[in-house]
């Protein structure tokens, strides 16, 4: 007899969380724990996870709210940033010149507990409009390893941060975004060509890739005038 194990993995997940909302131990408005907990919990794929959460939906046991992904825009038009900044700003149809500032080797045993190496690649670029104003500054530490290590001798692929961390195996499954206001400090004032003090958007980006390894962790600098976040909520069952 044919089993259908991914079904009843799925199933499975289905009624189990469908057990819990039913007899209140998810109780209506509580979130839900993260895709990675629960796939760990039920010993499922992340795929067999979101088929479970779909049915659940379909069932109208839970709701998803947006609001999570979509984060910033330039000069109102949204920036799908899974592609990496330089794609996303050229997708917008922003002219937009990129200047590498630093791309060295570095060691930050202040990281290692939170990333699991001491050992990184900092890459720092510069971005700058076609009236030559500088819009953002932007500085990734990506960890050394598994070739990536070399890249202060290599360079990027195509100029792209992306596209190198790809070649190297390393492509995005999941990761946070916190976004805030901060007066520039002298150092990136300077940078920015712009007085310290003024007030400019800091964007803090962390992706893991396919395997949950860390991948890269982004602070980005961005001009308001240009940049702005961008929210979309609502329930959809």
């Amino acid at each position: 007899m044919i089993r259908h194990v991914r079904f009843d993995k799925k199933q499975r997940v289905v009624d189990e969380l469908a057990r819990r909302i039913e007899t209140g131990q998810l109780e209506s408005g509580n979130l839900l724990p993260g895709e990675h907990q629960l796939a760990l919990e039920f010993d499922v794929s992340r795929g067999t996870l979101r088929e479970a959460l779909s049915e659940l939906k379909r069932r109208n046991y839970i709701a998803t709210q947006s609001g999570v992904g979509s984060i910033v825009t330039y000069d109102g038009i949204s920036l799908d940033q899974r592609s990496g900044w330089a794609q996303a700003l050229a997708d917008s149809g922003a002219r937009i010149s990129t200047e590498i500032l630093r791309l060295v080797a570095v060691e930050r045993p202040d990281m290692a507990s939170r990333f699991g190496t001491s050992r990184f690649v900092a890459l720092d670029r510069r971005r700058t409009a076609a009236d030559g104003v500088v819009v953002s500054l932007e500085r990734a530490l990506i960890p050394a390893i598994a070739g990536l290590e070399n890249l202060p001798a290599s360079g990027l692929i195509d100029n792209s941060l992306t596209i190198t961390l790809a070649a190297h195996g390393f492509i995005g499954d999941r990761g946070d975004q916190w976004i805030g206001a901060e007066p520039l400090t002298i150092d990136d004032a300077l940078l920015l060509g712009r007085e310290p003090g003024t007030v400019f958007l800091k964007a803090l980006r962390t992706t893991y890739d396919r395997q949950e390894r860390f991948m890269e962790h982004v602070e980005s600098l961005l001009d308001p005038l240009h940049f702005r976040l961008h929210l979309a909520f609502g329930s959809v069952c």
